[in-house]
């Protein structure tokens, strides 16, 4: 599982383990699974998907700009806003 995590300037809004999330990046979505390479990305507007499970239906949560990272510790999404 893949430890995810998303923080507005406010809170932190969810820290959880999910299958997967794809992220609306600058230059594309895209998709972060368990033992993804390490990576930085900056964020347009749009919806986050979350997958709790593998085929599972995504649950999309609106956001408008940030940064994305994915280190060895999972998926941080840092949105300006979030929900």
């Amino acid at each position: 599982m893949l430890h995810f995590e998303l923080v507005t300037p406010e809170k932190l809004l969810r820290s959880e383990e999910v299958y997967q999330v794809v992220v609306p990046g600058t230059e594309g979505d895209f998709g972060v699974l368990e033992g993804h390479a390490p990576v930085m990305s900056t964020i347009r507007d749009g919806n986050l998907a979350i997958y709790k499970a593998d085929k599972a239906e995504p649950e999309l949560v609106p956001i408008r700009g940030g940064f994305a990272e994915v280190s060895a510790s999972g998926l941080t999404v840092l949105a300006e806003q979030a929900g």
